[in-house]
């Protein structure tokens, strides 16, 4: 039986890729983002299979109104892909505390708008799938990148505590964890930087956004590709609570887990010796 997909974010990037995807398998999508014009314009050739919806993640209401007009559609929500989101990009004490309250109002807490309102329809069905795109960043830290990565690390943590809370109603959770992929995350139209400049940064020898920008369409992840995987992780009974996405993201992860776990052996004595000695 065909899925019906709800995706965030779908008019450009890993949205729209995993709608492409999902769309080749035969299934049905849910397209939404803030300018539903571009959405029309990018799904124009897929008629009745594609409901585009205007949803700006930010505000609650919106994600509650769009969720009703899916259901009221096509009855179901099958898979949700929450993908909305942009990336903070500058130095901890360069970006304002707005800039910081502005990225996890779309990272973290827009997330969280569509998981509550979609929700209740799949305990209805008593079967879901919910698949966050976090990051690299969600495990492991980035300089120049402190504030999208506390945003992704907030992804990281609230899919892998709500799992547990919905396993009981057959619906799966999934973190993705993409490396760097070749979308306009990077361009100036998607990605911003802090908005205050302190002197004493830029004496540094190695300026921490250099590396960004010097990547820009030099990524190795093909976003295309990601999006079939998509299709794959939906389709598996007992998928990964974490997936890595990308030969990068793979060599990072074995190399900050590894790093992790010394740490941990390195110090187990000292951790060890805290139980009371009653215990």
């Amino acid at each position: 039986m065909s899925k019906i997909w709800f995706i965030t974010g779908a008019n450009r990037g890993f949205g729209l890729e995993i709608a492409r995807a999902a769309l080749a398998a035969g299934d049905r999508v849910v397209a939404t983002g803030r300018n539903v014009d571009a959405l029309k314009t990018a799904y124009a050739d897929h008629g009745e299979a594609v409901l585009c919806l205007p949803l700006d993640v930010s505000r609650e209401a919106d994600a509650a109104h769009a969720v009703e007009q899916a259901v009221a559609r096509f009855g179901r929500i099958d898979v949700l892909v929450n993908n909305a989101g942009y990336g903070q990009l500058g130095l901890f004490e360069e970006i304002s505390a707005a800039d910081i309250e502005r990225q996890f109002a779309t990272n973290v807490f827009g997330l969280m708008h569509v998981t509550r309102a979609v929700l209740p329809v799949m305990r209805r069905q008593r079967d879901g799938h919910i698949l966050n795109i976090a990051s690299v960043g969600g495990f492991r830290g980035f300089d120049g990148a402190t504030v999208y990565c506390a945003t992704k690390f907030a992804v990281d943590g609230f899919t892998a505590s709500l799992a547990p809370e919905l396993a009981g109603f057959n619906i799966r959770v999934t973190v993705v964890e993409p490396g760097f992929f070749r979308t306009d995350f990077l361009d100036a139209s998607s990605v911003r930087y802090g908005s205050q400049s302190i002197a004493d940064y830029a004496t540094l020898p190695t300026p921490p956004l250099s590396t960004y920008e010097a990547y820009n369409h030099q990524q190795p992840g093909d976003p295309a590709k990601l999006g079939r995987a998509f299709i794959e992780l939906a389709a598996m009974p007992s998928p990964p609570l974490h997936f890595v996405a990308g030969s990068d993201a793979l060599g990072m992860a074995r190399e900050t887990f590894g790093q992790r776990m010394a740490e941990v052996e390195a110090h187990a004595g000292l951790s060890a010796s805290l139980d009371r000695d009653d215990v």
